[in-house]
């Protein structure tokens, strides 16, 4: 994505409802997360004159697909619009349907994780392509501009506003989906938005014109923590694992699908406001009952298609279940009331909606929890400036869908759940469990917005953001890391208690920090965009005349003008892991996960006809050698 005066160089109708009722009496009997790995499925299609899922006699034929969606990091600091539909299809060219209803989804709430959208029974088949339908009618749209939220309106490449769109889905020639009667896949979606949108943040509201495309992996390259929601449905005490009726994102009616999600001893659960462990947990959300919502943060074995779960919330304790909530960072404190910027509200009465700045005040007796801590007996003084919350209480004023006026939440009887913080800097000075650092962001937003007065033992201790201190415990940091960027996980100290600052849980140097290339070459693309093109990588051509205002390398905090280097930028494939390589036209998107076939598709493709229009990586910065060791690689071309 770029901006133009950034600092950036450069149907469901009934029919289907009762098709997916039917669908969940198969869910019942297959093990829906725990049965194994799909199998391949030589023929287009297998036994699908057996299954039909909307015949109940049928479904003990019918496959798996369990559907997820994230999206890769950006600048939008949020993006909600509808899907009203997400089909399959077979090589055959048959169709099927994945989602039981339209649902609301924000993809910014997604860089860090990713949610289990559907878990649906389709015919066996092996699966090619698909399509998703996004409603724009009521989008709620935000881009940063000077540090304060500013809405934008996303539309075409002409300049008309977008009201429903659907966008292609094309699975790589080497990993397609295959579904075989009774096995679960994976599908997982990333809606990339920087890749996929040019913002310009001058006029009001702002416009992000969209070139979208959606990435679909069986294998993701990318893997992420995975979110389960949904009303629970039955407690397994013997197996350690519970089932809930699937229920995406805020939505609070629907079903869609059936999800086994397990437990460990150590697994953290917080129910109406009570924190428990283990089996304890299970005994506990079984006496709350069929139906209490859920929500579980965990990891998901592909292989297996096991779910489980780190962290587990349930009754009032799931955001806006009985009570109002409010999701995102403290960005100052005075006394007992927060202000919380970069909001998702989630009423209880109403549906989520994004506000920017959200007061809130607590007291003695609200209650304070922590990610990934069970035994901390925690007051309100470990709330202080950056950390990231969810914050339950009462809103005190009108709660509109626009920025103004302020909302209010009296958070004094409800309850703060504190959640792993992001910090991304450029380390100052390196000693033995620490590391000074430059602060430039907290979770993707600018260090600017942010108030650490009264953070400190004393005035003169507050938080410095020129020099923020983080503990690293003993993680080791080389000496040579002092003016490189720098990652960090891990919770705001105490307020009113620093320094140091920040105590980091995982921290990780400029060597892992992540990084994304992106570059255009305007409208009318560029016919020699890389210097080079082979198995060994890929030599940009930085001082290419077309190269248009999106010209850089984003390496943690520091933006690197491509157009300003010595040499062309060399882009490889890691070599460890999943990849994903795509090459993108106005009719297709094609995939590959082996760097060999990627490059001979786009050496064939850059014929001297067709030109280049943009291209994005993601993955590893060395800035001494100018390479960028990429897991994702994408380039956009246009037709002759």
């Amino acid at each position: 994505m770029e901006t133009s005066n950034s600092k950036l160089p450069g149907v469901a109708g009934a029919n289907r409802l009762a098709i997916w009722a039917s669908m969940l009496l198969l869910l019942a009997i297959v093990a829906s997360c725990g049965g194994g790995a799909a199998t391949s499925v030589n023929d287009d299609v297998v036994a699908s004159a057996e299954c039909d899922p909307a015949n109940a006699a049928t479904l003990a034929e019918c496959g798996t697909v369990m559907v997820a969606l994230t999206d890769a990091d950006g600048d939008f600091l949020n993006y909600t619009v509808d899907i009203l539909s997400l089909t399959l299809e077979t090589a055959n060219g048959r169709i099927v349907e994945t989602l039981p209803q339209a649902t609301r989804i924000n993809f910014s709430d997604y860089v860090d994780l990713t949610e289990l959208v559907a878990i649906a029974a389709i015919p066996p088949a092996t699966y090619i392509s698909g399509s998703i339908s996004i409603d724009y009618a009521n989008a709620e749209v935000f881009v940063e501009a000077d540090g304060e939220a500013k809405a934008a309106t996303v539309t075409d490449l002409d300049g008309v506003a977008l009201s429903q769109t659907t966008l292609k889905i094309a699975l790589s020639d080497h990993d397609q989906l295959y579904i075989a009667k009774g096995r679960s896949a994976l599908l997982q979606l990333d809606f990339d938005l920087d890749a996929s949108h040019t913002v310009n943040i001058i006029p009001t509201p702002a416009t992000a014109v969209a070139e979208q495309f959606i990435i679909a992996e069986v294998l993701p390259a990318d893997e992420k923590d995975i979110r389960v929601r949904g009303p629970l449905v039955a407690v397994d005490e013997d197996a350690m694992t519970y089932t809930v009726a699937v229920r995406p994102f805020h939505d609070r009616v629907g079903d869609f699908g059936r999800m086994t999600v397990h437990v460990t001893d150590s697994g953290e659960f917080e129910i109406d406001a009570t924190v428990y462990s283990g089996v304890d947990g299970l005994r506990a959300l079984s006496a709350a009952g069929t139906g209490t919502p859920t929500v579980a943060q965990g990891t998901l074995n592909v292989t297996e298609r096991k779910f489980t779960a780190d962290t587990i919330l349930a009754g009032t304790s799931v955001p806006g279940n009985g009570i109002d909530a409010v999701f995102g960072n403290v960005i100052s404190r005075a006394g007992n009331l927060l202000t919380v910027r970069g909001a998702t509200v989630i009423a209880s009465d109403r549906r989520a909606h994004f506000h920017d700045d959200v007061t809130v005040e607590i007291g003695p007796d609200t209650k304070v929890f922590k990610d990934g801590d069970t035994s901390a007996d925690l007051s309100i003084e470990a709330i202080s400036t950056g950390q990231r919350v969810t914050v339950r209480g009462n809103i005190a004023q009108t709660a509109t869908d626009a920025l103004t006026p302020q909302i209010h939440i009296d958070a004094t009887g409800g309850a703060v759940r504190m959640h792993v913080t992001h910090l991304l800097g450029i380390v100052n000075t390196v000693m033995t469990g620490q590391a000074d650092i430059t602060l430039h962001g907290i979770d993707r937003r600018r260090v600017g917005v942010f108030d650490f007065t009264g953070t400190g033992a004393s005035a003169d201790m507050d938080a410095d953001p020129d020099n923020y201190e983080v503990t690293t415990g003993a993680i080791p940091l080389a000496d040579f890391a002092a003016g490189k960027p720098i990652a960090a996980w891990g919770f705001p100290t105490a307020f009113g208690m620093a320094p140091p600052d920040f105590f980091g849980r995982t921290v990780i140097d400029f060597s892992r920090v992540r990084s994304a290339l992106g570059v255009g070459w305007g409208a009318q693309g560029t016919l020699a965009p890389f210097i080079s093109i082979g198995n060994e990588g890929l030599v940009l051509n930085n001082q290419n005349e077309d190269i248009d205002v999106r010209h850089y390398i984003k390496s943690g905090p520091i933006v690197i003008d491509l157009t300003e280097l010595d040499s062309g930028t060399t882009i490889v494939p890691r070599t460890t892991g999943r990849n994903l390589f795509y090459i993108k036209s106005s009719d297709s998107l094609r995939q590959y996960s082996v760097f060999s076939d990627f490059v001979a598709d786009l050496g064939t493709s850059l014929d001297g006809a067709i030109a280049a229009r943009s291209m994005h990586a993601r993955g590893y910065y060395d800035a001494d050698s100018n390479t960028l060791t990429a897991y994702k690689i994408g380039v956009h071309l246009l037709e002759p």
